[in-house]
């Protein structure tokens, strides 16, 4: 949860989905649906379609005990090379280097590291220095120290230098260029793409969800239909699903940005002639005050809540 998310937003998701899923065990019998649920507002949903295979994977492979070799640990879905090392050295005390941005943040200023650490020759000299200078004896203390102080002396921007015990030998002080490590990710212009949004409502006022995909955007998760920008709503409607609208409203349009686009997204609220039948099981209708038997992406979230709001 902490890989995208600040630690005070985190803390309720977790203490919640702890609550639910105690252990490894409890993770990988549950639905997807609601694992997906109690992940809902943190983002990056991927995240947590990771987790819950890796329990399964765990549950089934490792006899429901989490594995203790790195080339295991590196296998489960969403664990990388730095991500094993922390959890192998710091629950079982073994040798491994690890590399979180914080991490990054501090050798990259010690050794004057030029360049962005996304860029693959960067990356792999800072692998170099993590691996040379992690001891093999308290691997754990020495780990969770460079993490600390990537996080609370070494800090991005104002960094406490005069209290930083590896100051003395730190090449980006003694230049005074703290600020120019490590590099900047370059620059690029996000590509932006647009899309309708149906709240397709029915005379009881359930509004209709899709599933989508497994994989890509909001992999798994229940969304509202949509249609290419600029369709005509009544006829669209009528084409693709049969059904019949006999008033549509658009509402203002709003963005949500992804890491690597925009997506601009223009809300229709219509109203149905009469309740169609779902085609299957991808298809439900939801009433907008019931809470989703699934994860909603935050901007599918929002508009049901100003729907749910609207019809107070």
């Amino acid at each position: 949860m902490l890989q995208q998310t600040q630690v005070a937003t985190v803390i309720p998701y977790f203490e919640l989905f702890m609550a639910r899923f105690p252990d490894i065990d409890a993770l990988a019998t549950a639905e997807l649906d609601a694992v997906l649920s109690h992940w809902s507002g943190l983002g990056y949903y991927a995240r947590a379609r990771n987790l819950h295979r890796a329990a399964q994977i765990v549950h089934l492979d490792h006899d429901g005990r989490f594995p203790e070799r790195i080339e295991h640990v590196q296998a489960l879905p969403g664990i990388g090379r730095s991500t094993a090392g922390a959890i192998l050295s710091l629950a079982l005390g073994q040798h491994h280097a690890i590399l979180d941005g914080n991490c990054k943040r501090v050798l990259a200023r010690y050794f004057t590291l030029e360049g962005w650490p996304g860029k693959s020759s960067v990356l792999s000299t800072l692998w170099d220095h993590a691996e040379r200078l992690t001891p093999r004896q308290r691997s754990a203390d020495f780990n969770q120290a460079m993490m600390d102080l990537g996080a609370t002396v070494c800090t991005r921007s104002r960094p406490g230098c005069d209290h930083c015990p590896l100051a003395a030998d730190c090449r980006a002080r003694s230049e005074d260029r703290q600020a120019d490590f490590p590099g900047r990710k370059p620059k690029k212009t996000l590509p932006v793409r647009e899309t309708v949004m149906l709240l397709l409502q029915d005379s009881e006022g359930r509004i209709l969800l899709q599933r989508r995909p497994p994989t890509g955007i909001w992999g798994g998760l229940l969304s509202l239909p949509e249609l290419p920008a600029g369709s005509d709503v009544t006829e669209a409607g009528h084409q693709q699903w049969g059904l019949q609208v006999k008033e549509a409203a658009h509402w203002p349009p709003l963005r949500h940005t992804f890491s690597h686009f925009h997506l601009d997204i223009t809300p229709v609220h219509a109203r149905l002639i009469a309740t169609q039948a779902v085609r299957d099981d991808n298809w439900l209708w939801h009433h907008p005050e019931e809470t989703a038997p699934g994860g909603l992406p935050a901007p599918v979230a929002r508009l049901i809540d100003r729907l749910s709001k609207s019809a107070l």
